[in-house]
């Protein structure tokens, strides 16, 4: 490879003094964009083999130049590739190695194109295929969730609200809630995808090119759907960075929800689980410690992704038209976002499908906290009591209750109806925990039959077999 005084910016021609080497080292991009060496060789392919279809370059040229690329690609794969800071990025790294190689058919891959548009294609087919990577991330998140509800379909737990003891759902039911959470998050990945997957290639810097080139074969070379509709746009469009890295904050809200209530229940307070050791570890100090690490790096991490959300809002923020040096900074923001979520959902996945439930102590303290008050009044309001009076009575026997140490279910019958005479014997399943779950049959309750139903749901729309 050239030595790197030896090499020449490709926008030498206008300048009489050299670069200085602190701009050197403060605008060079190849140690974060070398990851985009696939997609910029991907994209170069099919930039030469349009080239030649459009006669701009001979069909001999094309197939040197896409021979060289292939063997550049070779190289990187190998470990073997020298990236050099002095080429500033990715782009130019690859276009220097192909000249070495190819001589004058390498240096003409570069017509009809800007490194501007180059970048922009560059980013969005990497950002199409992390979409993907992720989309089958939180699939298999799901895939746990599910799990996790058809092993225990039977089991009650304590529902919240306020983190108060509010009513009995089924831990099935509990589960179900994050797999539509993820559910959504798919959808809005999916959705995003749709505007990720738009061709700016053959933009050029900004205005387009006067040379025949054709946009919509290249488009079609490299799977995207279409192709940018203003050449501007095409390269000062950062959107759809925007849009994905606010789709992966939802994704990341709701592992940090989600890591949240794992690192409650696994607390001597609550006791509702035993997270595996294997994703836990201790203190240096106490011995007896087993602390949720995992859990609480996704629920940190949440932070990370939401700062390069804003981080690039900022960015764009009063960027003139079209292309500024600016969008330098999308890329590693956006990198280390994909990395971020796609190792919290994958680890979380396997954490999720290795989870047990402590059932027993779970049933044991079902019967605290009032759990079947809203019960008891929704049968004031069955035997003909509006509910504003039915929900003050229950609030009364709940004080009732409170002054003397006792759960609804421990009151005799006699000192119930002291409160309202439409309390009958009929009352004493109404209150137990069972009871309460089996109620609430409404589409989207907690009712076993209507749990059971989602989970079914969630077989057919996942493709998974029940």
């Amino acid at each position: 490879m050239t030595d790197s005084k030896d090499i020449k910016k490709p926008w030498g021609g206008r300048f009489t003094e050299g670069t200085d080497k602190l701009v050197e080292r403060f605008t060079a991009s190849i140690h974060f964009d070398k990851r985009l060496f696939r997609q910029d060789i991907a994209g170069s392919k099919a930039h030469a083999r349009m080239l030649a279809r459009q006669d701009i370059i001979s069909q001999d040229e094309a197939e040197t130049i896409i021979r060289g690329l292939d063997e550049i690609l070779a190289e990187i794969e190998s470990g073997i590739f020298v990236w050099n800071e002095t080429l500033e990025d990715v782009h130019m790294n690859i276009e220097n190695a192909l000249v070495e190689r190819t001589g004058e058919a390498g240096k003409k891959l570069h017509t009809a194109r800007s490194r501007n548009d180059q970048v922009a294609t560059d980013t969005r087919l990497y950002l199409r295929d992390a979409i993907d990577r992720i989309d089958a991330l939180v699939r298999g998140l799901q895939a746990s969730i599910l799990s996790q509800a058809k092993r225990h379909p039977d089991l009650i737990i304590p529902g919240y609200t306020h983190l108060q003891r509010a009513q009995p759902v089924l831990w099935a039911h509990h589960m179900l809630a994050y797999l539509e959470m993820f559910k959504r998050d798919r959808e809005r990945l999916f959705d995003c995808r749709k505007r990720v997957n738009i061709c700016p290639l053959g933009s050029a810097a900004l205005a387009g090119t006067g040379l025949a080139i054709d946009r919509e074969f290249v488009a079609r070379e490299l799977g995207f759907d279409g192709v940018c509709a203003n050449s501007m746009d095409a390269v000062a469009d950062r959107d759809f960075i925007i849009e994905f890295l606010a789709a992966i904050s939802l994704v990341m809200a709701h592992l940090s929800r989600l890591a949240e209530e794992l690192i409650l229940w696994s607390t001597i307070e609550f006791g509702f689980i035993d997270l595996p050791d294997a994703f836990c570890t201790g203190s240096s100090i106490m011995p007896q410690k087993k602390n949720p690490d995992i859990p609480e790096l996704i629920r940190g991490k949440t932070g990370r992704v939401y700062g390069h959300l804003m981080a690039m809002f900022t960015t764009i923020k009063a960027l003139p038209m079209t292309y500024n040096r600016d969008f330098q900074e999308d890329k590693e923001a956006l990198f280390d976002a994909i990395d971020t979520v796609s190792a919290s959902v994958e680890i979380m996945a396997v954490i999720v499908a290795r989870l047990v439930p402590n059932e027993r102590y779970i049933t044991r303290i079902l019967d605290k906290g009032f759990l079947t008050a809203t019960d008891l009044a929704d049968y004031l309001v069955k035997k003909g009591l509006p509910f504003r009076q039915a929900h003050e009575v229950v609030g009364k026997i709940v004080a009732h209750c409170l002054a003397r140490g006792q759960e609804i279910r421990e009151m005799k019958l006699d000192e119930l109806k002291t409160f309202s005479n439409l309390i009958e014997e009929d009352v004493a399943y109404v209150l137990t925990i069972e009871g309460s779950v089996k109620s609430r049959r409404s589409t989207g309750g907690t009712g076993p039959e209507r749990v059971a139903e989602a989970i079914k749901r969630a077989e057919l729309e996942m493709g998974i077999k029940g």
